[in-house]
């Protein structure tokens, strides 16, 4: 339109008038003209530009997978784990470059749940009010079907004992609270862990008189879930369901007394490096010692 002869003065406007007739300010002219005339750049990443572009970080999150103590770590963790080692960047991403560099570990489906007896949350504010104990199942080369039992804290996830056994009694269910009292109390008679209560299904093993009655003796109190309601005692589930995916899964063993062993070695490790999200990923060990430091300063 500037370029355009006048029919009157045979003249041409110029981008002075044009503007002015249209209120549109010369700067925005020249930069819409600018923008014309340069070469179309590729479309780069928006925001600010990091250190490492998608190469270099998924081979950072290929190194982080290959030297985590566990196997199917999903996106926030390792997003946790990055930082950790002083690469800075965002969930979507880590997200993003995982999917489709196929790194992502296989998902279960959503299941549709029904109407539920439990509604709120089973989780604590401090270590040592509630402890969850349950158990498992898996198969050894030579001996067969053995029994693992766990126990383990509802506020920071922590496992306070485990214990693998043939047979799935009442005595052998007892073990990890056992090994959780001498652990956490420092000693073993009667009251010694009042103010404890210990979440359980209604498994043979702890609805037995001798079960109940030897937490009753250590001042446990019982305190069973809803039937049919596994979330009740989904501290104790969600634990299983990490020592399946990390060890259960990925080791055989030859007899019973190897699993044991290899159990106490696991727990050691996903205690102090098992990263929790919802504690700011850090690991259960790290969480108990920041709230004992805290309530001691206090």
């Amino acid at each position: 339109m500037s370029c355009t002869l006048s029919p009157s003065e045979h003249r041409i406007y110029r981008v002075v008038r044009v503007c002015q007739e249209w209120e549109l300010p010369r700067s925005t002219f020249y930069a819409h003209r600018s923008r014309r005339r340069a070469p179309a750049r590729p479309p780069a990443k928006r925001g600010p530009h990091t250190r490492l572009d998608d190469a270099g970080l998924t081979e950072a999150i290929r190194e982080v997978l290959a030297t985590s103590p566990f196997v199917g770590e999903g996106h926030r963790k390792v997003w946790a784990r990055l930082r950790f080692s002083g690469i800075r960047t965002s969930k979507p991403r880590v997200l993003r470059l995982m999917r489709v560099a196929n790194l992502l570990a296989p998902s279960r489906a959503c299941r549709v749940l029904g109407p539920r007896h439990h509604d709120g949350t089973i989780t604590t504010e401090r270590p040592d009010v509630m402890w969850g104990t349950d158990l498992t199942t898996t198969m050894t080369l030579e001996e067969g079907l053995a029994k693992v039992f766990v126990a383990v804290d509802h506020c920071n996830t922590e496992c306070v004992g485990i214990h693998a056994a043939s047979l799935a009694t009442r005595f052998e269910a007892l073990e990890p609270v056992r090994q959780g009292v001498r652990g956490h109390f420092h000693d073993f008679g009667r009251g010694v862990a009042s103010g404890l209560s210990l979440r359980h299904d209604h498994g043979s093993q702890y609805v037995s008189d001798a079960f109940q009655e030897e937490i009753r003796f250590l001042g446990i109190e019982s305190s069973p879930s809803f039937v049919r309601s596994p979330e009740g005692n989904g501290c104790a589930e969600r634990f299983i369901r990490t020592l399946k995916e990390q060890l259960l899964w990925v080791r055989a063993f030859r007899t019973v007394e190897e699993l044991r062993l290899a159990l106490h070695e696991w727990v050691k490790t996903y205690n102090e490096q098992w990263l929790l999200e919802r504690h700011g990923h850090r690991s259960p060990a790290q969480v108990r010692r920041d709230l004992l430091a805290s309530e001691a300063a206090a």
